[in-house]
């Protein structure tokens, strides 16, 4: 899918996801984690992660950024940690948790990623890389590696 397509992609799940149907946000959340890593996106993720209106978008949008197991998901999620309310903080929490508590390599690669976030130029992301940090450091996964025994 070239640029001029992707483009296009992101737009029409812009507007999906300022529909007042909870259903159709809860796609768009899912659908535009997909893109986290294009600016043009940003803004309607942030705003898809605080949903006021429904924790479903924001549990389901959260999901998906962790799922990407990359800075860029990350990187909202932090953004989202710095605003924000008690509620909205807990359902972003959780999906860290769900996503981040099996793996032990995946929990590692996450907390190295949310250290390059705090020295990230955007002051929100900062600040929230510190809530982050909080959440996965609270982490204790299912799944460590196998130590290797030798003979």
């Amino acid at each position: 899918m070239g640029d001029v397509e992707q483009l296009a992609v992101i737009r029409a799940l812009i507007d999906l996801g300022s529909g007042s149907g909870y259903e159709d946000r809860v796609v768009a959340g899912r659908c535009l984690a997909s893109f986290a890593d294009r600016h043009e996106a940003w803004d309607a993720l942030l705003t898809l992660v605080l949903d006021p209106d429904d924790t479903a978008v924001t549990l389901a949008t959260a999901l998906a950024l962790v799922r990407r197991h990359d800075l860029a998901g990350l990187r909202v999620i932090a953004a989202g940690l710095a605003s924000a309310d008690d509620n909205s903080q807990q359902y972003i929490s959780d999906a860290v948790d769900r996503v981040l508590g099996i793996y032990a390599s995946e929990l590692s690669d996450a907390i190295g990623s949310c250290r390059a976030l705090g020295e990230d130029a955007d002051q929100h992301v900062r600040t929230g890389s510190m809530r982050l940090m909080e959440i996965l450091q609270g982490i204790d996964p299912v799944l460590h590696p196998v130590p290797r025994v030798t003979p």
